[in-house]
């Protein structure tokens, strides 16, 4: 039972919600509770709703794992493009495979063609409900924040953007040692960029409190976005507030166009001053002058952390949270309820009938031996599917991993690439720009050169005329140091672009890598669930057919007082 929190009444757990009408109380049940989606998860709750789809408590019954399930809501399952962004979340998340980010194990669809994803089940609530409570003190904010930045990295290392991060994504479980640990949610409008099938002209998708102005401005969904709605996240936790207030959708983004955002420490005067600096850089008007990744925002807070006496979350690979317990193999039970319930109808029939066994009764009891030995034939194969199942999830979680955290040692490697190759750009310009500068003194001192020549008319010297060319000389020269230093400057920033390019390339062929891992992943996974539901399926009818030819032998003995005792004994079978 629950207690609506509304009207504090009592009413079935399964139920959706109840309201009461004078003194008539209504309970709406949720009808997909108790139902079994493919054969293979049992719906047991409803966890909460959201716009497009429903979440529920559910256990995974082939190897007897708690889970999540989202399902779409009906209204939106004919849309092909809602259910596309759908299936794409479930495939955007389950490749990440990081400690910050929620596990997907699984996507399918109802009989009616309504899509599900089934998710790692995460106990806690979503940073809202923290900022709700006030501003975050920093040795807290702080690893929050670094769990953030990496799993945002993982997802940009493999090439997927959120487009939707705000603090109802953000979800916060605890680890067994009582610490925080983070859970990114909800890839639902999350955009691969190599996948442009989805994007059409003018569409706009996000929530307008956290989306960056290039958004608005020119529809752009790379990294850059997601990197702007940490800034304005990060914000909302040191200060409980948003940068931008604003009464309408509209005038939120205008403000993210146009506006500069006030400094957190002008709100909250104890964030400390390199985390201010940092959270005002996410959240500068043009992207390049943004954080050059995800990766460096981990970084910065590192550094920050020691200052403030926050404790650094574990790293990815050594976070207890990579690892998941195995899942268990269905036991036995069912088959050995049977081989006893064998062996007590055949003391009940030497008992009942002595050597005159009517043939029915025989020819029943010679069904069901033959049927408990196809039975055990049949949950054999299926425990050894079960647990080929169970190779190819640990198979494929361990692949996931061993992909992921590569990406991650290149995607550092890459990071600081990009930063040097800033850096070098930026000297770049500024020797573009000395050099300009020494050809604008050159054409000056020429021009005067040029004007004492001609009083000269190389026909009486000067002094000035010998100043004249001693400082054009001296101008050429300046030009040519400038020009030469220009010239090292541009192959220093070529050399450092190689080097990202080069990074770039071999994080490209590592998610190839990961994604043909998936696909034979998924083709295994497929194959082995379905033998798996048809064992299942086969063991189910096997036994209804038991259960038919045990009630046909039962019948006739019933209310004999000399089978009492085996009655009894088969009574407290059926409650093991």
């Amino acid at each position: 039972m629950k207690t609506c929190p509304q009207c504090q009444i009592r009413y079935p757990a399964d139920a959706i919600y109840c309201f009461v009408d004078g003194a008539s109380l209504t309970v709406m049940v949720d009808p997909l509770i108790g139902t079994t989606l493919s054969g293979r998860y049992v719906i047991e709750d409803r966890l909460g709703e959201g716009g497009m789809a429903t979440v529920y408590r559910a256990r995974y019954k082939l190897m007897d794992r708690p889970c999540a399930v989202k399902v779409m809501n009906p209204a939106y399952a004919t849309d092909a493009t809602v259910r596309e962004r759908f299936r794409r979340e479930a495939k955007s998340a389950q490749a990440l495979s990081h400690p910050n980010v929620i596990e997907i194990f699984d996507q399918g669809e109802r009989e009616d063609g309504t899509p599900y994803i089934v998710m790692e089940l995460l106990e806690g609530h979503t940073l809202s409900v923290l900022i709700d409570e006030g501003a975050i003190v920093a040795p807290r904010a702080i690893p929050l924040m670094i769990q953030m930045a990496r799993g945002i990295a993982r997802a940009h290392d493999l090439g997927v953007v959120h487009r939707d991060l705000k603090p109802d994504n953000i979800f916060i479980c605890r680890r067994t040692d009582g610490s925080d640990l983070v859970k990114i949610l909800d890839f639902g409008i999350a955009r691969s960029r190599t996948d442009t099938r989805l994007t059409s002209q003018g569409e706009l998708f996000g929530t307008p409190q956290y989306m960056a102005p290039e958004r608005v401005m020119s529809g752009e969904t790379g990294p850059s976005v997601d990197l702007y709605a940490i800034g304005v996240i990060f914000f909302e936790m040191v200060t409980a507030s948003l940068p931008f207030e604003a009464p309408d959708p509209p005038t939120f983004l205008v403000k993210h166009i146009k506006e500069m955002p006030p400094s957190p420490r002008s709100r909250n005067s104890r964030v400390p001053e390199p985390l201010d600096a940092l959270i005002l850089q996410l959240l500068e008007k043009d992207p390049k002058a943004r954080p050059v990744d995800a990766h460096r925002i981990e970084k910065d807070l590192v550094a920050i952390s020691q200052s403030v006496g926050a404790v650094v979350p574990p790293e990815p690979e050594a976070d207890p949270a990579s690892s998941r317990p195995p899942a268990r193999t269905l036991p036995g039970v069912v088959l050995d309820q049977w081989l006893r319930r064998v062996e007590v109808f055949e003391r009940m029939l030497a008992r009942g009938y002595g050597a005159s066994a009517p043939a029915d009764a025989t020819h029943a009891l010679a069904e069901l031996r033959t049927l408990v030995r196809e039975f055990a034939d049949v949950r054999n194969a299926s425990t050894k599917e079960q647990r080929a199942l169970e190779e190819i999830d640990a198979r494929g979680r361990e692949g996931r991993q061993r992909f992921g955290f590569a990406v991650d040692a290149t995607g550092l490697d890459a990071s600081k690439a990009k930063d040097d190759l800033r850096a070098a750009r930026a000297e770049a310009v500024r020797f573009e720009q000395k050099t300009k500068a020494t050809s604008a003194a050159y054409t000056a001192t020429q021009d005067d050169l040029l004007t004492w020549e001609g009083r000269s008319a190389q026909r009486e010297p000067y002094l000035q005329l010998a100043l004249a060319h001693r400082a054009c000389a001296d101008a050429v020269e300046g030009w040519l140091a400038a020009h030469k230093a220009e010239q090292q400057a541009q192959r220093d920033a070529e050399t450092k672009e190689r080097t990202v390019k080069d990074l770039e390339y071999q994080i490209a062929e590592l998610r190839a890598a990961l994604e043909n891992h998936e696909q034979a992943i998924d083709r295994d996974r497929d194959a082995a669930q379905k033998r798996v539901v048809e064992l299942n399926s086969a063991a189910e009818r096997l036994e209804s057919r038991m259960l038919h030819l045990a009630t046909i032998f039962c019948e006739p003995l019933r209310g004999r007082q000399e089978l009492a005792v085996l009655f009894t004994s088969l009574e407290a079978l059926r409650n093991v």
